[in-house]
């Protein structure tokens, strides 16, 4: 993986930012608490500062719960936050190769990792080979992120689309949710399940608080911005423009969330 991923990858803001937004409890309940009776292994792809780590492992103390993150200060994070719980744990490791033996773990799960993976269906591999049979595989991602709006602001939609293209040569895909079941059914995963639902929704002017989140978001990208529109000038004016869309009482922003389960034969 490559440092043109800084931004989101890495910044410490964004590690903060994204800490801002999770509920975690609320998360596991929905998502995993339905997948962990009989889960005695747990693997966290992707894990970040362990905020969900810590939550799993101190509700469910007979789960042995793992998390592999390529960031050192993400994993030196997660150790400081599980000190104390005697069955988490995270070490650093890549997706596309990660650092454990084949039929490891009941389950394993990442969340808002695969748009930004450079191989996807490597990564997907390798989390099915690290599962153990009868094990589960959940994915989560998101679809339409920055693009999808209406009325389109023709200016606002190309500047986008030159700078996704850019970043599309790191791996950044907006579009990856949509591709989570064709990815598991190539890692020759079994009963499938999709779940859609809304994430970004915007009718109207932005919230305030949502506005600091992509006013935040748009900062911490700007190195990316300033090499896909080759001046601090036009990012900045990118920037502005985007945020000055979010705040117009007539335009729809939104983006969706798919959620998929499989199965390890």
């Amino acid at each position: 993986m490559t440092t043109s991923h800084a931004y989101i990858m890495e910044d410490p803001r964004e590690a903060q930012r994204l800490l801002d937004k999770v509920d975690a409890p609320a998360w596991i309940a929905r998502f995993l608490e339905p997948l962990l009776p009989q889960v005695r292994t747990l693997l966290s792809v992707g894990c970040g500062p362990g905020v969900f780590l810590r939550e799993l492992a101190e509700s469910h103390p007979e789960i042995e719960i793992v998390g592999v993150d390529m960031s050192p200060a993400r994993v030196r994070g997660a150790e400081d936050r599980l000190r104390g719980l005697p069955n988490a744990r995270a070490c650093v490791g890549n997706a596309l190769s990660l650092p454990f033996e084949a039929n490891s773990f009941d389950l394993v799960f990442s969340r808002f990792l695969m748009e930004y993976l450079p191989e996807k269906p490597r990564a997907v591999q390798e989390m099915a080979r690290v599962c153990k049979r009868g094990g589960k595989l959940l994915l989560q991602d998101l679809d339409g992120q920055l693009v999808w709006h209406y009325p389109e602001d023709a200016d606002l939609q190309n500047t986008t689309e030159r700078i996704l293209s850019r970043l599309a040569g790191t791996g950044f895909d907006p579009f990856v949710g949509r591709k989570l079941f064709s990815l598991c059914l190539g890692a020759a995963l079994t009963n499938v399940n999709v779940q859609l639902d809304p994430y970004h929704l915007y009718a109207g002017c932005i919230s305030e608080k949502e506005f600091s989140q992509w006013q935040s978001k748009l900062d911490i990208a700007l190195p990316q911005l300033v090499s896909a529109l080759g001046s601090e000038e036009a990012a900045q004016e990118y920037s502005e423009r985007f945020l000055q869309y979010l705040r117009r009482p007539e335009t729809l922003t939104y983006s969706c969330l798919f959620t998929v389960t499989a199965t390890k034969p």
